[in-house]
C-alpha cells in the first residue's frame, strides 16, 4: 500500500508516544496512539503500565465525541480479550472511528489478527504494515517471548581498548567514567530483569538496582518506574542474605540447581529450581522459565564466566559495549573466554545499531539480527 504523508506523520507520532512507556510498561508491550480527525490530532496517548488503561483508551477519551469518524493511528494491533483492562478493539468500534492505521499485528495468541477482524466486522476500514520495523524495535523483549519463548537477552560489556575487562590483579573499578555508569542507570531502568551471578554479587557487593546517578534518571525513581527483578545464579546457594543485594530494591529471584532444597520463599526473595549439565546451570531452560513468568528484557551484568557460556550458546541477542580509552596490557583479564575459531568466515557476523561518545567513553550496540 503506498501511504500518504499524513499517515506517515501521525503514525510517526504514535511510534514516539509509545516510547514514553519504556521504564513502565512491562510484562506489556509499549504502545501508542494518535486519534485524527479533518487532518488535526485530537486525542493521543500510550500505554502507562500494566494494568491501567491501553494507549488507545488514553486517546479515545481525549478525543471525545470526536473520535465519531476519526482515524486512529495504534502501533499495535488492538487487543480483542478482557484482561485487567476490556478489549481496545471493542472501544474503537463504540467510539465510531471510521479508519484504523495498524503498525503491526500483536503475536499474542490472546489476539493474533482477532483485534483487526473485530474491526472490520463493524465494518471500520483497517490497514496494518505502516512503520512495521520501527513498532517491532518498540518491544523486541514482548515479541521474544511471544514468538520465541524466552526473553530478549542484552549482555552488557565493559573493557578497555585492547578488549580486557580488569588488570591481571583483578582491579577493574572504574574502567568508565561516570557518563557511562549513569547510561547503564538508564539501561537497567528499561529492563525488566537484570541476571547475574553470585560471585558478582559477592565479589563486587553489587545492588544491581536503579539508582539517581544523572537529572535525567531522578523523574524515574518516583515510585511509578519499577526496579527490574534481579535474578541471581546461586547454584550452591552461597549467598547469605547479609550481602547488600537484599538490603534494598525490588524482587530478588535466586537461581538454584534442582538437586537442592531451597528454603521457602520469603518476599522479596524468591527461589527457582533449574536442572544442571555438567556441573553448569540449564541456561536454556532458565531463560524459557523466564518467559513463563512474563520476563520480557534481560538485562545481564556478570563476569566472563557467565558472558561467555550465553556468547557460545547463542543465548545472546544485543550487545552492548562500554569502552574505555584505556590500554591494560598483557595479562590482563579477557572480555571474554571463548574458544578459538579455524576460520573467520565461523565468526557471525553482527550488526551496528549504535553508537555514542558518553565523556571519555564509547558506547557501542550491536545485534545479530533485527528484533
Amino acid at each position: 500500500m503506498r501511504w500518504s504523508d499524513a499517515d506517515q506523520q501521525f503514525m510517526q507520532q504514535a511510534l514516539q508516544l509509545a516510547q514514553q512507556g519504556r521504564f513502565t510498561t512491562a510484562p506489556n508491550p509499549n504502545v501508542g496512539a494518535v486519534v485524527v480527525l479533518d487532518g488535526k490530532v485530537v486525542g493521543q496517548g500510550y500505554h502507562h503500565q500494566a494494568g491501567q488503561p491501553h494507549a488507545e483508551v488514553y486517546a479515545l477519551r481525549e478525543a471525545g465525541s470526536k473520535a465519531l469518524g476519526a482515524t486512529c493511528y495504534v502501533t499495535l494491533e488492538p487487543c480483542s480479550h478482557y484482561g485487567r483492562t476490556g478489549p481496545c478493539a471493542l472501544a474503537l468500534v463504540d467510539a465510531g472511528v471510521s479508519r484504523v492505521v495498524v503498525a503491526m499485528l500483536d503475536p499474542n495468541p490472546l489476539v493474533a489478527g482477532k483485534g483487526v477482524a473485530i474491526l472490520q466486522q463493524a465494518g471500520i476500514e483497517v490497514h496494518v504494515g505502516l512503520y512495521q520495523r520501527e513498532a517491532r524495535a518498540l518491544n523486541p523483549g514482548f515479541l521474544s517471548r511471544m514468538e520465541r519463548q524466552r526473553p530478549w537477552l542484552r549482555l552488557k560489556l565493559a573493557c578497555s581498548l585492547d578488549g580486557a575487562i580488569a588488570l591481571a590483579n583483578g582491579e577493574s573499578q572504574w574502567l568508565t567514567g561516570p557518563e557511562a555508569r549513569a547510561d547503564v542507570q538508564l539501561e537497567r531502568a528499561a529492563s525488566h530483569a537484570i541476571l547475574s551471578t553470585a560471585t558478582t554479587v559477592m565479589q563486587d557487593q553489587a545492588r544491581l538496582t536503579v539508582r539517581a546517578e544523572t537529572a535525567e534518571i531522578t523523574p524515574l525513581l518516583d515510585g511509578t518506574v519499577r526496579q527490574p527483578v534481579r535474578i541471581i545464579l546461586d547454584r550452591q546457594l552461597k549467598l547469605t542474605g547479609q550481602e547488600l543485594l537484599f538490603q534494598s530494591g525490588g524482587p530478588i529471584w535466586l537461581v538454584h540447581s534442582d538437586q537442592l532444597h531451597a528454603p521457602e520463599s520469603n518476599a522479596p526473595v524468591r527461589y527457582l529450581a533449574v536442572p544442571e549439565h555438567d556441573g553448569q546451570l540449564d541456561l536454556q531452560f532458565l531463560l524459557r522459565l523466564l518467559a513463563e513468568q512474563q520476563i520480557n528484557d534481560l538485562w545481564v551484568e556478570a563476569g566472563a564466566t557467565l558472558a561467555s557460556s550465553l556468547w557460545q550458546q547463542q543465548l545472546v541477542d544485543e550487545l552492548i559495549v562500554y569502552q574505555a580509552p584505556l590500554l591494560l596490557g598483557a595479562g590482563s583479564q579477557p572480555l571474554l573466554h571463548l574458544a578459538s575459531l579455524n576460520r573467520l568466515a565461523d565468526a557471525p557476523r553482527w550488526q551496528w545499531q549504535q553508537a555514542q561518545c558518553l565523556g571519555p567513553d564509547v558506547k557501542l550496540r550491536a545485534c545479530l539480527q533485527e528484533p
